[in-house]
């Protein structure tokens, strides 16, 4: 009996795992399983805050946006700080960085929330969201 109890949970996850879906092994709605992209984010406030971005919105430094320089304005990218683990949910709405090696700049309120307003920049992953 013992036996065979184990065999049908290890069928039922392999199932799951095949199918991918099930709450055991879903990264969460939308999100992609392998990092978009990697590298250092930094942010941009008070000196930009109210000019045209590259959208052709006003920056809001108190908004959860970005800049990114391929991602098509309007999508959605989870960014994870990789040594804390701490994440924001931002919309891309303006092109940069225009610093080599960073790979998107957030605004200050999601610099903040993400927390690394005081180093400046920080290594990050990104997400797509769909």
């Amino acid at each position: 009996m013992k036996t065979r109890l184990i065999y049908v949970i290890t069928c039922l996850l392999l199932v799951l795992s095949t199918a991918g879906c099930g709450v055991f092994f879903s990264r969460g709605p939308g999100a992609e399983a392998d990092p978009y992209q990697s590298g250092l984010a930094s942010w941009y406030g008070k000196k930009f805050h109210g000019r045209k971005t590259a959208s052709g919105s006003p920056y809001d430094m108190g908004a959860m946006t970005a800049a990114h320089k391929t991602l098509p304005f309007g999508t959605k990218v989870k960014v994870v700080e990789v040594k804390t683990g701490n994440s924001v949910v931002v919309t891309i709405n303006d092109r940069g960085p225009f610093v080599e090696n960073r790979v998107i700049d957030l605004s200050k309120e999601a610099a903040k929330q993400l927390g690394i307003i005081e180093q400046g920049h920080a290594k990050v992953e990104l997400y797509r969201l769909e």
